[in-house]
């Protein structure tokens, strides 16, 4: 079982796939993924659909397999990856509801593995760009399209979680300029980048992080309101990951496909 095009996501997409699509579990050094993997054809081109934190909800962010979610995708052939996610907004132009294409990203967690190259073999890859830049206009172009409201570019800082923020820690990353918060963004777009896979993100904005400074009338984020947003607006993500799909061309000239050439590298 390959596949072409692979999707990280929460409900939505197993309708994307048709009533052909097959169940396929992947195994991996990394132990199991974080659920069986659905692949799929959608419109000539055969897609790998897998919820990150399983199909219910079981695994929080801290505790995604990362590293096995991508080495799976890797086994069935995958070279292009949409990972969205719900997200915060830290800054007053970015609303919820909007749809950002980040361009950059923060790494604030802990503790999580973030490298396929633990030794003997060791790599240090570029990451000054971590999206694919290709995938990123694809997503934008399609989205504007679709008359999506959605920011061209943005720094999503990811957090360890569960938890949600502290009015100083958000009053910081706001003051820093970044737009966007989320707890699943890193590693995974660094997994990616080590296996030579296209890969970008599309963020739903579901809150205001803590609020805004000043506005009262903004409450504290809360689990029950980004689920609330989330599923208002999730036909809109799969809208435009259906865009996305149908219109992206593989381009083995990309230079996501050769951040890793090097004798002894696991995939090259």
């Amino acid at each position: 079982m390959k596949a072409d095009i692979g999707v990280f996501g929460g409900s939505g997409f197993y309708e994307l796939l048709g009533k052909d699509a097959t169940e396929v579990w992947v195994d991996t050094p990394y132990g199991p993924p974080s659920d069986v993997i659905t692949v799929g054809e959608f419109e000539g081109k055969r897609v790998a659909f897998l919820p990150r934190h399983g199909r219910g909800h079981q695994h929080p962010p801290h505790r995604i397999p990362y590293r096995a979610n991508l080495w799976a995708m890797r086994e069935l052939g995958v070279r292009t990856i949409f990972g969205p996610c719900a997200a915060g907004s830290l800054q007053p132009h970015v609303k919820p509801g909007d749809f950002v294409v980040c361009d950059q990203f923060v790494d604030r967690t802990s503790g999580r593995p973030s490298t396929f190259y633990d030794g003997p073999v060791t790599v240090h890859i570029s990451l000054a760009d971590p999206y694919c830049p290709r995938l990123r206009r694809l997503l934008v172009d399609q989205a504007r399209r679709l008359e999506i409201p959605v920011h061209d570019g943005g720094t999503v800082v990811v957090i360890e979680g569960p938890r949600f923020s502290t009015r100083s820690e958000s009053r910081w990353f706001s003051q820093a300029g970044w737009e966007v918060i989320s707890m699943t963004q890193f590693p995974e777009a660094v997994l990616a980048r080590e296996l030579n896979i296209c890969y970008a993100n599309v963020s739903l904005i579901t809150d205001y992080d803590v609020g805004l400074e000043g506005r009262a009338d903004i409450a504290p984020v809360t689990h029950e309101a980004v689920l609330e947003v989330f599923r208002a607006n999730n036909a809109k993500v799969v809208s435009l990951l259906a865009a996305a799909i149908r219109n992206v061309e593989d381009a083995g000239d990309c230079e996501c496909r050769s951040a890793v050439r090097i004798e002894g590298a696991k995939y090259l």
